[in-house]
């Protein structure tokens, strides 16, 4: 790239563009025109990479890998759910996700856009999509005969096999202060309304820890994945945004958290 750059300054420079024979300047214009043919070519093919082109960002802060050319490392998962929070409690974030249908796609294609947006780790889900197979197909035509139907080439064609594709990105975030993720809680009345009478509503004080990130001062206090966080140093915690006020507030020191699990409550104590 530095190369390139340095050739077209070169083709622009006026003092040493006048001293060039007109056959090398033919020459450095030639150069000039493959380097952005070939710029234009990747440009196409990542646009026509399906984890790109169906990307889909869920964090509004622009997040990112904190290296600066991050290396992404790429897994099979397995449980969507349990994956998502072992990523959690090991300190990484949802960047976005990318969900398709398609044939056989390398996995140099996911990790190919992990580069460009800068993730440190990469889900990928892949299972077969739809029911058709050779044998289907088979029965589908000798039906087709019984009932003395024209065929077609089509119908006589075994289709490719197609994947449903579902991949995650992740970056690993600075060591946090408290170290949870949380989701606010339903109000009481939301459960009680649904008429299930047998299921207690949950209650809506606080906010519900999803996860615990492992090392974290959280997880040395001794809270854990399910808690009810209501309350630190007897200030409300009411949703995300008010915790990580209060985090910032009490950053660097001992504070007393309340909560409640499982129905009882709780004290600990955390130095952030």
């Amino acid at each position: 790239m530095n190369t390139l750059c340095n050739h077209e300054q070169l083709a622009r420079s006026p003092s040493l563009r006048r001293n060039l024979p007109p056959a090398k300047s033919f020459l450095w214009l030639t150069l000039l025109l493959i380097a952005a043919t070939l710029l234009t070519s990747r440009a196409i093919r990542a646009e026509d990479n399906p984890y790109a082109s169906n990307y889909q960002a869920q964090n509004q802060g622009n997040l990112h890998s904190m290296q600066a050319n991050p290396e992404p490392q790429i897994f099979s998962g397995t449980r969507r759910d349990e994956d998502n929070i072992n990523m959690l409690e090991n300190g990484y974030d949802l960047m976005g996700l990318s969900s398709f249908e398609a044939e056989v796609v390398p996995a140099e294609q996911a990790i190919s856009h992990g580069r460009s947006i800068q993730a440190d780790s990469i889900l990928v889900y892949v299972k077969k999509a739809g029911n058709t197979t050779p044998a289907s197909k088979m029965e589908m035509i000798k039906e087709a005969s019984r009932k003395g139907k024209a065929l077609t080439e089509k119908d006589m064609a075994v289709d490719p096999t197609k994947y449903r594709y579902y991949a995650t990105y992740w970056a690993k975030l600075p060591p946090p202060v408290l170290g949870v993720h949380v989701i606010k809680l339903v109000p009481r009345s939301s459960a009680a309304e649904s008429g299930n009478k047998e299921t207690r509503p949950a209650s809506s004080d606080g906010v519900r820890v999803i996860a615990v990130i492992h090392g974290s001062a959280a997880e040395k206090a001794g809270l854990l994945r399910g808690d009810q966080l209501l309350s630190i140093n007897q200030e409300k915690v009411q949703d995300a945004a008010e915790l990580s006020n209060l985090v910032r507030k009490y950053r660097g020191k001992l504070v007393q958290l309340q909560l409640e699990r499982q129905n009882e409550p709780v004290q600990l104590e955390a130095q952030l």
